[in-house]
């Protein structure tokens, strides 16, 4: 499989996946567009053209989010995507706060291309509460996402200097 091929399928996939959900702005924009918006971020401004880690930034919310089993994204994708997404997932059987602060432990251990991924996920999400954030979240809690969120970030230092960048142009957004 070539690796437009394999992006498409990864699109396809998550797509499929997330067809029912819907982001908490108040819009209720489509869930898909969260991960398509990461392989723009990676794609367009970070430049990363490795079809793996494109494909990862697609289906990294589908375990977590969806009944998506990492082995059926091994089935689907192979080992070394599904390892990414593994990386980037959450456990949903842990508390929120345990999670975040788990996220922020472990984002320097993560393979390179996890990395990647979490930056693009850093910086869209930060966007997202800037521009259209979750109908119910008070300024009080959209300034601790984005602390936390650089929490996570300043974790990722010398992953990628140009997502990093990326990153703190929009964390300049904070809401005050």
């Amino acid at each position: 499989m070539n690796d437009l091929s394999l992006v498409i399928r990864a699109a396809e996939f998550a797509a499929h996946k997330h067809r029912d959900q819907r982001r908490k702005d108040a819009n209720a924009t489509p869930y898909i567009n969260h991960p398509l918006a990461l392989a723009r971020i990676l794609t367009a401004e970070g430049g990363v053209t490795d079809a793996p880690t494109i494909a990862a930034a697609l289906l990294h919310d589908t375990i977590e989010d969806t009944e998506t089993t990492p082995t059926e994204l091994d089935s689907e994708f192979g080992a070394d995507i599904r390892s990414i997404v593994e990386e980037v997932t959450d456990d949903k059987r842990l508390d929120k706060a345990d999670r975040k602060r788990l996220q922020i432990e472990h984002a320097a251990q993560i393979s390179h291309k996890a990395q990647l991924v979490k930056l693009a996920d850093k910086i869209a999400n930060i966007r997202d509460v800037a521009s259209s954030p979750p109908d119910r979240w008070d300024l009080t809690r959209r300034q601790e996402y984005f602390d936390w969120a650089k929490s996570v970030v300043d974790q990722l230092r010398g992953a990628h200097p140009v997502l990093e960048s990326a990153f703190d142009v929009a964390y300049r957004d904070r809401p005050t």
